[in-house]
């Protein structure tokens, strides 16, 4: 992928999309379908053509770029929770790229999950379980594990616990998309100003279509 703010906004909305689903999921139970259908397709998505073709195109992001607009925007803006998974995710995908034997697990399971939605769709329980359990089998044990807070009503349905772990899978697909477009932690901390004129651009260009 071309290293560029441009390419690393859209990854990062990505990842803001996943972990604001993994949010109502938590505490409502009832996440965004079509967002959740876009954050699910980018993790299934191994090959894409560019960043956008790896969330179906710029305007699936619409939720993602407008959760990220906030986080990068003034203090009293920022969701602290958001950013404490934002950054637990991104240490996960480090410690995910740093292990040969996890990274060819999780692709397994990832290629299996695929298969299945080819057919199903990618909101099909079975392929939900699939990414579940292949998050939850390959890359939460690299640590530190993530606590989500929620409803526990919510957080006890079984259903609930696998689209979470499904969503932190995508949330770590979008990590390594950032990465690989050149986003590293001093860039985000040091660069807000130029991510968020970005995100304000990737916007209008959405609401000109």
């Amino acid at each position: 992928m071309l290293q560029s703010t441009r390419n690393q906004a859209i990854a990062l909305a990505g990842l803001s999309q996943a972990i604001d689903l993994v949010q109502q999921v938590a505490k409502t139970g009832e996440p965004d379908e079509a967002a959740m259908a876009t954050s699910i397709a980018s993790t299934l998505k191994v090959d894409a053509a560019s960043t956008e073709d790896v969330y179906g195109g710029l305007k699936n992001l619409r939720p993602g770029l407008e959760i990220l607009r906030r986080q990068l925007g003034a203090q009293g803006q920022i969701d602290p929770e958001h950013a404490r998974y934002s950054a637990q995710l991104m240490l996960l995908q480090g410690k995910l790229s740093a292990s040969t034997e996890a990274r060819k697990r999780v692709r397994a399971g990832v290629e299996r999950a695929a298969a299945i939605a080819r057919d199903q769709g990618v909101l099909d329980e079975t392929v939900l379980e699939i990414l579940a359990d292949t998050y939850h089998e390959h890359i939460s044990p690299l640590g530190p594990k993530i606590i989500i807070t929620g409803e526990r009503r919510h957080l006890s349905e079984r259903s609930n616990a696998c689209r979470i772990r499904a969503l932190l899978l995508a949330g770590i697909r979008s990590a390594l998309l950032w990465r690989q477009c050149g986003g590293a932690r001093w860039k985000f901390l040091f660069n807000r100003k130029r991510l968020l004129h970005e995100v304000d651009s990737l916007l209008r260009e959405i609401n000109a279509d």
